[in-house]
């Protein structure tokens, strides 16, 4: 499955994307089944960060293909219910994890971008924090004071997405806590980062988090460590390189946090970025007003992005 969500009327809606549209599931399951089906409107009512914290996923299953066949298939919704359905190019996305209790990044995850830097890639996982409040829905500003940081920079990011409480796991047990992966913007304001000797406050300016467009179940995926990655600034590529580059795969990165603490249900784990950031050309070729920012991860989606400097 593909899920979303929707900012509609002012809420926060669970959508399910198709090949063409994004279906309101909440709106669907009110015109199909008005106040029947009770318990499958109460989870398709609930946010995904909701469904994943009460262990709901079994019943978003059991709910979404309850709905399939109801109408004949989702993918045809738009036929006999066209007011309950978007386009993808122009449905009214947030970030799919509006609350989450963690967002984990990972440096140094990708050997050609230890190179550019010129530093020995790591023994073991580079790890720091970004906060939630800096999470940012595709299609939104990316945005900065030009008094705080002259230099923003792009990362772009395969993101796990947690599914199950998460302590001591093996990683041949790895994918079994993994709900799906998204597409992710690691921001980055490289003077504060550089300049406060730690990377925490550079790296979760508000808006510097870009998270989306959508979720893509494990199941749908399979192996996320064979995925095209790029990243293009106003149309050109500044980044392409495949997830099979990390030096720390999706499985060994899940066993190395859950050792240290507890992952929970709809955390999210940002796996490092390849070769080509700005800070590290030359010259540097960093974020401007207006620029135009695409992180695209193959069989999930292009998360795109607007920069605007206040």
């Amino acid at each position: 499955m593909k899920l979303a969500m929707l900012l509609v009327d002012n809420q926060a809606r669970l959508g399910w994307v198709g090949d063409r549209w994004v279906v309101d599931l909440v709106a669907l399951a009110s015109r199909v089944w008005g106040e029947r089906e009770e318990e499958h409107r109460l989870i398709l009512g609930l946010g995904l960060d909701m469904i994943l914290r009460a262990d709901g996923v079994g019943a978003l299953r059991e709910a979404v293909h309850a709905l399939d066949k109801a109408v004949g298939g989702l993918n045809y919704a738009h036929v006999r219910y066209p007011d309950v359905v978007f386009d993808r190019e122009n449905a009214p996305l947030l970030h799919p994890l509006i609350a989450p209790s963690k967002i984990i990044g990972i440096g140094l995850n990708y050997k050609d971008h230890c190179e550019e830097q010129g530093v020995e890639p790591p023994d073991h996982p580079t790890v720091f924090a970004k906060f939630p409040s800096a999470l940012q829905r595709p299609g939104g500003f990316i945005q900065w004071s030009r008094e705080l940081t002259q230099q923003v920079d792009y990362e772009a990011e395969l993101a796990v997405i947690i599914g199950r409480v998460a302590r001591h796991v093996r990683a041949s047990e790895a994918y079994y806590y993994v709900f799906g992966y998204t597409a992710a913007n690691d921001v980055s304001a490289r003077d504060i980062q550089f300049g406060d000797k730690q990377w925490v406050r550079g790296k979760s300016l508000d808006t510097f988090a870009p998270l989306g467009p959508w979720v893509v179940t494990q199941d749908e995926i399979g192996d996320p460590m064979n995925l095209a990655i790029r990243c293009r600034v106003n149309g050109e590529i500044r980044q392409e390189s495949t997830t099979a580059n990390m030096i720390f795969s999706v499985p060994e990165l899940i066993e190395f946090l859950s050792r240290s603490f507890t992952l929970l249900p709809g955390d999210i784990i940002l796996t490092g970025t390849p070769a080509g950031v700005g800070i590290f050309r030359d010259p540097p070729r960093l974020l401007q007003d207006g620029d135009r920012v695409e992180v695209e991860i193959e069989h999930i989606g292009t998360l795109t992005n607007t920069c605007r400097e206040l």
